[in-house]
């Protein structure tokens, strides 16, 4: 006990506490009576302390190691989303200062709200108090998903978010990075579990499907978090956006008031990279004049609502360009929608029910 404390950085008090209550006990006895770890304690040992030190209390990592649908590697792969979790949040906290210094710099003023966003933990812990006021399940992206799903009965819903368009006649399980976006998900939402796109603590081939929506852009690896998927899951399927060679001259916003969502889409992979890393095909979805789910093209041909402070706080795009470029885009079009220039230059919209802006369903 006192070798593998010391291994471990641990006291032997502690050790003699999960001993005692039932946590982590050694399962050997040595020839002078003195007590053993096996290979097996060891290994628990181990995702114990990584637990705990990832924050979790005693009761909640009892829970987890006790889980009798997860392995040691599936442990691995949970223990890691963690720690990407942890790192983004980190990372996001940089940003945020590196904003801020920026400002300061420049003899800006920071406002209290500015301050306290240096303590967010990812993008959407900034921008998911906002999200299900306008963020809800568009019923003919819904068809098309879950059609798509086909007689899937266990399904994987990655990243998440609030639990829009999972279907509720099925076993559905989900995987959220952000705890601002668990902690907004209905109480009769499917169960969900705290871990990355890029490393699902599943086992291989364990749903029947595997489904994404609108949060692609958002992993730190899509590639990777596709092929998880597709270890994972025996079907795929992903909404996603065709990021093409000139996309942002499909839709007026990113054409003519808010370029910048081209650099921020700059690594993003190209189409025929996603469906090649999965085999899948693609195909399109056209958005309603109507959608009622609030994302960023939803509203093309209702232009007023990019005005509005809450539906711009529910889309992703708009905390990434920054502040500035944002108030630049809002106050150009704000003019442009007085003056009737928007009208004219957008006039043929008018006359159309959907339009394709590049949203694609993957299926593999």
């Amino acid at each position: 006990m006192g070798r593998v404390a010391e291994l471990a950085d641990v006291s032997v008090r502690t050790l003699h506490h999960y001993d005692e209550i039932g946590l982590v006990r050694p399962s050997a006895r040595t020839a002078a009576g003195y007590r053993a770890y096996s290979a097996a304690d060891v290994e628990r040992l181990r995702e114990v302390l990584a637990y705990r030190r990832l924050g979790f209390g005693l009761r909640e990592v009892a829970d987890l190691v006790d889980d009798p649908s997860t392995d040691a590697v599936a442990h691995l792969r949970r223990l890691r989303g963690l720690l990407l979790e942890r790192r983004d949040r980190a990372d996001a906290m940089v940003a945020a200062i590196d904003r801020e210094l920026d400002a300061r710099s420049k003899g800006m003023d920071v406002t209290p709200e500015e301050q306290l966003q240096m303590l967010g933990a990812r993008l959407y812990d900034a921008i998911g108090g906002a999200y299900t006021a306008t963020r809800r399940t568009e019923p003919r992206f819904a068809a098309q998903i879950w059609a798509a799903l086909g007689d899937a009965q266990t399904v994987l819903n990655v990243g998440a978010g609030t639990g829009s368009y999972e279907p509720c006649d099925r076993d559905v399980t989900a995987v959220e990075p952000s705890a601002v976006m668990r902690a907004q998900r209905p109480a009769d939402a499917a169960p969900c579990v705290a871990a990355a796109a890029e490393s699902l603590p599943f086992a291989d081939q364990s749903f029947d499907a595997a489904m994404a929506v609108s949060t692609v852009h958002h992993w730190r690896d899509p590639i990777a978090g596709l092929r998880e998927m597709r270890r994972v899951a025996r079907r795929v399927v992903v909404l996603t956006f065709d990021a093409e060679p000139g996309w942002q001259d499909r839709f007026w916003l990113t054409r003519d008031y808010l370029p910048e969502v081209t650099d921020v889409l700059a690594d993003f992979p190209s189409l025929p990279g996603m469906t090649e890393a999965i085999d899948a095909r693609a195909e399109p979805v056209p958005i309603p004049w109507d959608c009622s789910d609030g994302l960023f093209e939803a509203y093309w041909r209702r232009p007023a609502a990019y005005l509005e402070d809450h539906v711009r706080r529910a889309m992703s795009v708009w905390t990434r360009v920054g502040p500035e470029a944002e108030g630049r885009a809002v106050r150009i079009l704000s003019g442009d929608l007085a003056s009737g220039r928007w009208d004219e230059r957008n006039h043929e919209l008018a006359d159309l029910d959907a339009a394709d802006l590049g949203l694609r369903l993957l299926i593999a």
